[in-house]
């Protein structure tokens, strides 16, 4: 009986290869299909991405516009409206802020309600009167 290491020769460390003559200079795919897989993979990529975006955006402005809405009703109730906007740049930093509209289309801030906004945290106990003297 022959042992392995006399038929070492018969075996290749990689038969998948056993033929494989190289094409040369020649590139396997041209620059044509080249591109047009790049197109794909990019319109692929954006379609997979933008859906979820969006989805978290309107998410986002949904639960601002009902979080204002009800931060408007209790803190600010002679408010005519309401205005939930995502702010880049303003005193309370990025993120969605909720504004209460007056009769004359003042705005006042109510709440900051940051990047995420979530539902309205409204005290447990009723605000204190105040009173203008």
């Amino acid at each position: 009986m022959a042992s392995p290491s006399d038929n070492s020769h018969e075996y290749d460390d990689e038969p998948e290869l056993a033929g494989y003559e190289p094409h040369g200079d020649r590139p396997l795919r041209s620059p044509h299909l080249l591109t047009v897989m790049r197109v794909v993979v990019v319109v692929g990529l954006i379609g997979l991405v933008l859906p979820g975006i969006l989805i978290g955006v309107s998410t986002a402005n949904n639960t601002a516009q009902r979080s204002c809405e009800i931060y408007t009703s209790y803190l600010s109730p002679e408010a005519v409206g309401f205005s939930a906007r995502f702010e880049l740049a303003s005193e309370s930093g990025i993120g969605w802020n909720c504004y209460a509209v007056g009769f004359g289309g003042s705005e006042t801030l109510l709440a900051t309600m940051g990047l995420i906004p979530g539902g309205a945290r409204l005290p447990a106990t009723p605000l204190a009167p105040t009173s203008e003297t």
